[in-house]
């Protein structure tokens, strides 16, 4: 295999399209999994044709791996491809002719604004400093639905802002402009003093919420645990409830409560309309229940007095 390839070809989409960690890590493990695999055929990236790219998406089927994870091996082969064409190490780009496995859109999972309200509640038994952050943490997430590596990786400037609304740098290191409601910056204000009391003697941090960890900020894994711990203290259940759900729970209600798509997109970072139309569920529920409500024919009084004429 020549991770060397590889690596030429993260750096090419790192440089050119500012690539997120998260994919360049995931497109990594995909690429030299298909490495491996044409090291076993005795076949390479500069020789290997259409038949043993079929062959290898048809041993991610037998595998067990999802449509969705095909899918986004595929991405990635086409990607590098495309990529090895361009540079002139093929005079071929062989993805040309695969077919992307269909996948089924799942709905997204959200809290009911009932519950959001009870993981605020659940906040006030925790204890400070633990107490402070989780509330800055969650109205922050809920107010402007980041996504959780920007919400942990947030600079300890954050704590500044005046206005009522956030610059976030997001995927493809594009900024947007998030909401940022009073309560939010009230818990702010309150963290200031308490995140100062965290940090060792004489030591300063540039995040937001710092940690002693490798990154110097609070991670996933310790953000995920901390909000599954305060669901079980609300009475939900800590499986429903992860840092994307209340990203979910904040579109959700947006939705729900009259917001256009089109500010959804905006808000949540999304670069097609497409990703944001998940949401039309809500829509859809509306919809429904105003014609329940509305419509003479969902009125059974409607149908009684009409069905003795």
């Amino acid at each position: 295999m020549n991770k060397g390839l590889i690596s030429a070809f993260m750096e090419t989409i790192t440089a050119e399209r500012g690539a997120a960690k998260n994919t360049i890590a995931a497109y990594t493990r995909d690429l030299e999994d298909f490495g491996e695999f044409l090291d076993s055929k005795r076949r390479t990236f500069e020789n290997a044709m259409l038949p043993e790219l079929r062959t290898y998406l048809s041993s991610l089927v037998k595998r067990g791996l999802s449509a969705k994870t095909q899918a986004r091996r595929i991405s990635a082969l086409r990607e590098f491809y495309k990529y090895l064409y361009t540079e002139k190490i093929r005079t071929d780009n062989p993805t040309d002719a695969l077919d992307s496995p269909k996948t089924a859109r799942s709905l997204p999972k959200y809290l009911s604004e009932e519950e959001i309200n009870r993981l605020f509640n659940a906040v006030e038994e925790l204890k400070s400093p633990k107490k402070d952050r989780m509330k800055v943490l969650l109205e922050i997430l809920y107010a402007s639905g980041l996504r959780v590596s920007e919400l942990i990786s947030l600079p300890a400037a954050t704590a500044n802002v005046k206005e009522n609304f956030l610059i976030v740098r997001g995927k493809g290191s594009k900024d947007r402009m998030v909401p940022l409601t009073d309560a939010a910056k009230k818990a702010l204000k309150d963290w200031i003093p308490v995140r100062e009391k965290t940090l060792p003697k004489g030591r300063e941090s540039r995040w937001l919420f710092p940690s002693k960890g490798k990154t110097g900020h609070l991670t996933r894994e310790g953000f995920f645990e901390e909000l599954k711990s305060l669901a079980l203290i609300a009475g939900i259940d800590r499986e429903r409830v992860s840092p994307h759900v209340i990203r979910h729970s904040f579109a959700s209600h947006l939705i729900a409560h009259n917001a256009d798509l089109r500010t959804v997109q905006q808000m949540l970072g999304h670069s097609n309309i497409a990703t944001t139309q998940i949401y039309t569920h809500i829509l859809d529920n509306r919809l429904k229940n105003t014609v329940e409500k509305n419509h003479p024919l969902a009125n059974i009084d409607f149908f009684e007095k009409n069905s003795k004429n």
